[in-house]
């Protein structure tokens, strides 16, 4: 029998022990979870402008 994977909890990187322990293996560091979350940042950012320019001509494009 394979032994299990399990990463211990330190500070608050909850959701890289989380994924780390589910996909059994140290697949996700803080820097790349931090560069992914920085992505959808940005690309919620490039929608929520898209939409509301959509909603209302009236609200100015700024570039943040």
């Amino acid at each position: 029998m394979e032994s299990i994977f399990h990463e211990k909890q330190e500070g608050s990187l909850c959701a890289q022990h989380c994924l780390n322990n589910l996909l059994q293996g140290e697949y996700f560091s803080p820097v790349e979870l931090s560069a992914i979350a920085q992505q959808l940042d940005e690309e919620e950012r490039v929608t929520s402008r898209e939409i509301s320019t959509k909603i209302s001509p009236f609200i100015p494009k700024h570039d943040a």
